[in-house]
């Protein structure tokens, strides 16, 4: 076997084995069967996509990098060392909205996952430029993010500043080939930028023509996780969904505002009420987010059309989304019919063995998910699962899951996790 091996400081190093002619006997037995000028050509190419690193980082290569690298997978010409084609050093992250509830999530979850990165950059707005914030017991500088070339020795920048703040910086961010990882509703839908559930759809993060991948709502992450589950016994057609948000679902000045709320009603005096339509503290608000024509707010139809997409469904979502006075995680009831009936046994086993959810599932026991208990945890819990008792066809069960983690930072680090081992 002829050996290349290249090496780019920044970008890895990748190991290429190709067959020599003149050994068919050996071919056959390794499966390298391809002729000798088939053996030629791909040799060379794959010598000038080693010499030429920066092919396989810049965005406008990416449909290339996709293509060369489906093509020597399908034919078996290269073997991929410790199974990635980059392993990257040097890897430098961004973190913009650094001072925000998921912008400070993103800080803890790289930091417990020990995500590989030897630099991390804060960015933020005028009002949080110069704070400083420990990560690996290092101080760092939150910067001002401005329209310049900040971003240009950047790998993968994380963004939960707003999705005007998205929109505004989107091309700053990308355009010396940094993926964007947005928390923001502003490119959810767009048929450009993929929506990408690590549990359900990763592949679709290799297909990102602007550079952008998109990190779904909360409340449609924590769903489609367990759906995902269920999808392979029996297509599931419709899902009704009642949700119960937590206050932390509008950032952490609304966490901030339940806490004084209940201190002020406990001490006698009028509540503070700024960030929710009403006061939320001993109260439920039935809307999160403004309403739309058809009575549904934009986080119902959000749940709608983003499951839509993630997971390449039909699948119809009707829902009702309730702000509740908890302060961290999000519960869902969920009500689902599928083509065949399923039992409640199939529907159990199926979330055992599903990734990235913990079945919690026992009534005699009264064990069952509750969000006082699962704040901060990764996974999403589900439980009492049992028929739909209006619907044969039909299944109920709970789900909670923490919304600044699963919900919003963890996922998008889960996505730049599948993006390191798939090699950006």
């Amino acid at each position: 076997m002829a050996i290349i091996r290249r090496k780019k400081k920044r970008h890895g190093t990748i190991t290429i084995k190709i067959s020599r002619e003149n050994k068919m006997e050996n071919d056959k037995m390794n499966g390298w069967t391809k002729k000798r000028k088939v053996d030629t050509f791909m040799g060379i190419l794959l010598q000038v996509y080693c010499f030429f690193p920066w092919m396989r980082i810049n965005r406008k290569w990416n449909t290339i990098h996709r293509y060369v690298i489906k093509t020597f997978q399908e034919n078996d010409y290269i073997k991929m060392y410790n199974h990635t084609f980059l392993k990257p050093e040097n890897m430098k992250i961004a973190i913009v909205g650094a001072s925000g509830a998921v912008g400070q999530e993103f800080l803890r979850v790289l930091e417990e996952r020990n995500f590989p990165m030897d630099e991390l950059v804060l960015f933020g707005s005028k009002r949080s430029a110069g704070t400083q914030y420990l990560f690996r017991g290092q101080p760092l500088t939150v910067k001002l993010l401005q329209h310049n070339d900040d971003f240009k020795d950047i790998d993968i920048a994380f963004v939960s500043a707003g999705g005007g703040t998205s929109k505004e910086f989107a091309e700053t961010i990308t355009k010396y080939g940094a993926v964007m990882i947005d928390n923001s509703s502003a490119f959810r839908m767009d048929e450009e930028v993929p929506l990408v559930v690590p549990e359900v759809n990763p592949e679709d993060a290799l297909n990102r023509p602007r550079g952008i991948i998109a990190n779904p709502n909360c409340t449609t992450i924590l769903l489609v996780v367990a759906l995902k589950a269920i999808e392979p016994l029996s297509h599931i057609t419709r899902a009704r969904v009642s949700t119960y948000q937590a206050a932390s679902g509008a950032g952490a000045a609304a966490m901030d505002e339940l806490y004084n709320q209940y201190r002020q009603i406990l001490a006698g005096e009028t509540p503070t009420v700024e960030k929710f339509a009403y006061q939320l503290a001993f109260n439920l608000i039935p809307q999160v987010d403004v309403f739309t024509d058809n009575g549904y707010t934009k986080e119902e139809m959000k749940m709608f059309n983003e499951t839509r997409k993630i997971m390449h469904s039909d699948i119809r979502v009707s829902s009702t989304c309730v702000r509740v006075p908890a302060l961290r995680a999000h519960s869902e009831s969920i009500w689902i019919e599928t083509e065949r009936p399923l039992s409640v046994e199939e529907v159990r086993e199926a979330f055992s063995r599903a990734e990235g959810l913990v079945l919690q599932d026992n009534p005699a026991e009264q064990d069952y998910p509750m969000p006082l208990f699962l704040s901060g945890k990764d996974p999403v819990y589900v439980g009492r699962i049992r028929k739909d008792l209006a619907d044969e066809k039909g299944l109920t069960f709970w789900l909670v899951g923490d919304q600044i983690k699963k919900g919003a930072a963890l996922n998008a680090v889960q996505i730049a996790e599948y993006l390191c081992k798939k090699g950006l």
